[in-house]
Order: structure tokens, then C-alpha cells, then sequence
């Protein structure tokens, strides 16, 4: 039987944890750094100043909340509530990814929700795509291998945060020792208009680089550096050596 001091499993009971742990300097602090001002990236956005480590502690309680209410919660306007709904997802999708324990179902169904919430756009800043489309759509597609028709769909959008997480659902493959879906994307990319898909791509590519192999990379570069954005370069080059970032510079 759980303790009477247990919360309860719901959206309600962990919006209210995290509101109570709040702190108005951070939150200013917050809205500032995730640019929430008028025509920046995260337009519109509310923080209620909780910072990620507190957020994470508080996620641990209410890990096997219903999806349902995990859900609920990516529709707050509170950029901290939709944090931790996905850092419960995430949560209980590497649960059921356990080999002893699998559960395909789960699996699919935290998939589906996750994209669901990405298309309805309450997936809608960096931290919140990064921390959720390695797992949520990455480790989904590749184990076990399913088509990658979605990354394509995805890279293809209108939005910049479907784009995002499409390449960042390619770090899944990059720690498995698969370099292919990065490439493919960083590709199709290059002319993207946007610093932080600038920002996403390279830092795909000196992913690449450290756990797949150098060479995969630099042969990426001898073929496309001349026409890769001047961040996209520099965050794909951060581990060269100062002679080989030189000579890649010198492309462009």
C-alpha cells in the first residue's frame, strides 16, 4: 500500500509540485535564456523557475503515472510541466524497452503520444526536444529496425522543432555505431535557414565523428563543407584538430 505522504499519480499532482518548487528569479532567468520575447524561438513561453536537477528529482515520484496524465500535462503553458511529462515518458519508455521485461504495447503506444504532442506543437523548445526524440522516435524506429520514413516526414516540416527532433532522434542510431540516418538528414539539411538546426546538425556530425568513426566524418566534410553553415561547421569540427578545423573553414 503506498505511504499516505506518496503524491498523487496524476498531471494535477506534479504541476503542483513543481509550481511549489518554483522560484521567481529563476523563472525570470529562464525566460530570458530560452528567448521567450517577442518573434524569438520560444515566443510565449511560462517558467515557473525550476531548474532541471529539481525537476528530475521531483519526475522520480511520479515515474509510473498514467500516460494518459503524462499526456494531460504537455498541454500546460508551463514550460517545466511539459519537461517533466516528457522526462516521464522517457522514464517509462526505457522501462519498457527492458529486454527481460519488453513491452511492445507501451512502447508504441508513449511512440504515438509523443508524436502526437510534437505535431500539435507542445513540443516546442530545444531542452524539451533533446531530452525526449533520442528515445520517444530515435530508439523506437531502431530497435528493432522500422522504416525511417518518418525522420524524412519530419526534416521535411515547417517546424522547426519537427525538424529538431528528427535529427536528434539520429543520436539513437549514432550510439548504436550508425552513422547513416545522421548523414542522410546533415544532407538534406544544409540549407535549413535556422541556428539551431545549424546547432542540431552539427552537433549530429561531431557525434558521428567521437562514437561511430573520424573518418565517416571528415569524409562528410570533404564533401559538403563548402557549403555547410559557419555554426554547423564549427560545432561539427569542435574535436578536430586546429590544422583539419582550419582547412575546413578555408572551404567555405
Amino acid at each position: 500500500m503506498a505511504a499516505d505522504t506518496d503524491p498523487p499519480l496524476t498531471s494535477i499532482g506534479l504541476a503542483a509540485a513543481l509550481d511549489a518548487a518554483g522560484n521567481p528569479e529563476d523563472a525570470a532567468f529562464l525566460q530570458r535564456f530560452f528567448k521567450t520575447g517577442p518573434g524569438q524561438y520560444g515566443e510565449g513561453d511560462v517558467f515557473v523557475g525550476v531548474r532541471v536537477p529539481a525537476t528530475r528529482a521531483l519526475v522520480t515520484r511520479f515515474e509510473r503515472m498514467p500516460l494518459a496524465e503524462a499526456s494531460a500535462l504537455l498541454h500546460s503553458p508551463v514550460h517545466e510541466h511539459r519537461l517533466a511529462a516528457l522526462m516521464v515518458m522517457v522514464a517509462q519508455f526505457r522501462r519498457a524497452s527492458r529486454p527481460r521485461s519488453r513491452d511492445e504495447h507501451a512502447r508504441a503506444e508513449l511512440h504515438n503520444s509523443y508524436l502526437q504532442a510534437l505535431r500539435a506543437g507542445r513540443v516546442n523548445n530545444w531542452d524539451l526536444i533533446d531530452s525526449s526524440a533520442p528515445d520517444l522516435i530515435g530508439e523506437y524506429l531502431r530497435d528493432p529496425p522500422l522504416s525511417l520514413v518518418l525522420l524524412d516526414q519530419l526534416a521535411e516540416s515547417d517546424s522547426l522543432w519537427q525538424r529538431r527532433a528528427a535529427v536528434l532522434a539520429t543520436f539513437a542510431f549514432i550510439k548504436a555505431g550508425d552513422a547513416a540516418p545522421t548523414l542522410r538528414l546533415a544532407t538534406r539539411l544544409l540549407d535549413d535557414r535556422e541556428d539551431l538546426m545549424h546547432k542540431a546538425v552539427g552537433w549530429m556530425l561531431r557525434e558521428v565523428g567521437k562514437k561511430v568513426d573520424r573518418a565517416v566524418l571528415t569524409g562528410f566534410l570533404d564533401e559538403h563543407a563548402s557549403r555547410m553553415p559557419r555554426t554547423m561547421l564549427s560545432y561539427a569540427t569542435e574535436h578536430l584538430s586546429p590544422e583539419q578545423r582550419a582547412h575546413y573553414r578555408a572551404l567555405r
